[in-house]
């Protein structure tokens, strides 16, 4: 009976794969009019043409938040093996571009392609990874054949899954199995993934902690954040940060009702939608400037600054006295809070933080944040605590010594990585 469970949920999914290969190209132009980079490389994205590099240690990380949550791994495992080469892998251009603003200057940097058996083969006989390294919870059946039939040992790093997830997941039981047996080592952040990966068929699992308290603030991200606190003038800033799509109207609603010297800083998640989100704020007639094209001091004329720009989001929570954030006001789980608290800024969050769990849980305990229903009351405890200068210190206090107590995870995946490089499979 397992083995007939298992063929019928390779079944389904390869059906689903055959039904939505002649959509992928259509996809690709469908994106590509937002954003022009899934006009880019599609060679790539079919294992077609030269291999970037032979002999690797490969990361693949879906998109810029795996991307960024990789360095301090990466850091590690360049001081522990200098002389392996990188390859990096990712799905989207944001994810890409990323990738070589932060590791272009020493690694090689493709898309991985469409997980269909003929492609993955010739990815990985063409690459011939030392050791694959998968970012949080990326299981793609048939690159997970393909390198186990190819001995390439597979790591699953920084792992999360949700209770929606797992629920996901747990519809092809059997395909989730199969795929998190051919997973060499998994390392969880915390011990509640560690316990839903292992229901659902891991079999070594290590809780190692979430990378992204590794990540410093950069230097010259705060100081780029307390020149543009100077620009912005002595006022309160309250600061929007990766906010999604059904966030940001009700946002800008609740703060048309805000005292008028409070300044909104808006930073959307995703850039493609930078355009779309400076016409909800025109919309609820609150005078704006873009990031993009501010040159000088900031106008106490203005109410919302919109942040249209990439890889700055240490300087924004720098720069700011209360941090929301985003894609927790809508059931789409959560962002990282982890940045915030790094560099002092008190938090607020929503309600659906489920993608983030274990480490919004732990920064509330910790007083490093507060947790709010909606877009109003957001605005309340935004104001209470721009109105209280000792309680804001006590959260950005709590949030330093939160970050700093959960430290040390990228050590301890780089030794992983570094017993499978010594073992002698690879």
């Amino acid at each position: 009976m397992p083995n007939l469970r298992l063929l019928l949920d390779w079944t389904l999914y390869r059906l689903a794969l055959l039904i939505a290969a002649p959509l992928i190209p259509l996809r690709l132009l469908r994106r590509g009019r937002r954003e022009r980079g899934y006009l880019r490389h599609w060679g790539e994205r079919l294992a077609l043409g030269r291999a970037p590099v032979t002999g690797a240690l490969w990361i693949h990380a879906v998109s810029v938040g795996e991307m960024r949550a990789a360095q301090p791994l990466v850091t590690a495992l360049r001081e522990a093996h200098p002389e392996v080469p990188l390859l990096f892998t990712c799905m989207t251009p944001t994810g890409r571009a990323t990738a070589e603003s932060l590791y272009g200057a020493f690694a090689h940097i493709a898309y991985l392609p469409y997980d269909t058996a003929g492609a993955m083969r010739r990815f990985l006989r063409r690459t011939r990874p030392r050791v694959g390294i998968l970012m949080e919870t990326e299981l793609w059946p048939n690159l997970l054949h393909a390198a186990a039939r190819l001995k390439i040992p597979m790591v699953l790093a920084n792992a999360r899954l949700s209770e929606r997830s797992a629920r996901g997941y747990a519809r092809l039981p059997a395909l989730t199995r199969a795929c998190l047996q051919k997973i060499e080592v998994v390392a969880a952040q915390s011990e509640a993934d560690a316990t839903r990966l292992l229901k659902l068929g891991a079999m070594s699992v290590r809780v190692t902690g979430n990378l992204k308290f590794d990540i410093a603030p950069p230097p010259a991200l705060l100081e780029r954040g307390a020149a543009w606190r100077a620009q912005w003038g002595a006022r309160p800033v309250l600061l929007a940060a990766s906010t999604r799509e059904g966030e940001e109207e009700a946002l800008l609603r609740a703060f048309a009702q805000v005292p008028a010297e409070v300044l909104l800083v808006l930073v959307p998640r995703h850039p493609q939608r930078f355009d779309a989100v400076a016409t909800l704020v025109e919309a609820a007639g609150l005078a704006y400037r873009r990031r993009s094209t501010l040159d000088g001091e900031l106008g106490a004329d203005t109410r919302v600054l919109l942040g249209d720009s990439l890889g700055e989001l240490f300087a924004y929570y720098a720069a700011s006295d209360v941090a929301f954030v985003g894609g927790s006001l809508v059931p789409l789980g959560g962002q990282n809070l982890i940045e915030a608290a790094s560099v002092g800024c008190p938090v607020l969050v929503g309600p659906h933080t489920f993608n983030f769990a274990a480490a919004t849980q732990l920064a509330i305990e910790a007083g490093a944040a507060q947790r709010v229903d909606d877009a109003d009351g957001l605005m309340d405890a935004a104001l209470k605590l721009l109105a209280d200068a000792a309680a804001r210190a006590r959260m950005g206090e709590a949030g330093l010594a939160f970050a700093a107590r959960h430290r040390g995870a990228a050590q301890q995946v780089a030794g992983l990585v570094t017993g499978l490089l010594t073992a002698g499979c690879c």
